[in-house]
């Protein structure tokens, strides 16, 4: 598998751990000029934005601590765009990061929720 089709992956894996929780995914690979989001989901009175990180191991640090300050901001726009787009400016919304971390054959998944807070 080529780097997209492992990040498709994890991505994947993470929306599936997320609509048993509950989450309702309402868009995927969300772009705009300023950028990406992985994931958008609506949970409870939240719409959620959601960066997946995917990683095969801990050589290179957990796979939340890739989320930089400038990709949060480009996330924060982006978000913006989605808000502006579809008129929610009423809506409550958060930002979360979900890890997935390959162990072999099985992986682990962690969500964090409301990971941009302080940005």
């Amino acid at each position: 598998m080529n780097k997209y089709q492992v990040g498709m992956r994890g991505q994947q894996m993470a929306e599936f751990f997320l609509q048993r929780k509950g989450y309702r995914i309402l868009a995927q690979n969300y772009r705009t000029t300023y950028g990406e989001i992985d994931l958008i989901a609506l949970h409870d009175a939240y719409i959620v934005f959601i960066e997946v990180k995917y990683r095969r191991g801990l050589a290179h640090g957990h796979p939340s601590e890739s989320v930089t300050s400038t990709k949060k901001q480009r996330i924060i726009k982006t978000a913006l765009h989605y808000i502006s787009e579809h008129e929610l400016s009423n809506q409550d919304f958060r930002f979360d990061v979900v890890e997935v971390l390959s162990h072999g054959t099985e992986a682990e998944i962690n969500h964090i929720k409301n990971a941009f807070d302080g940005v």
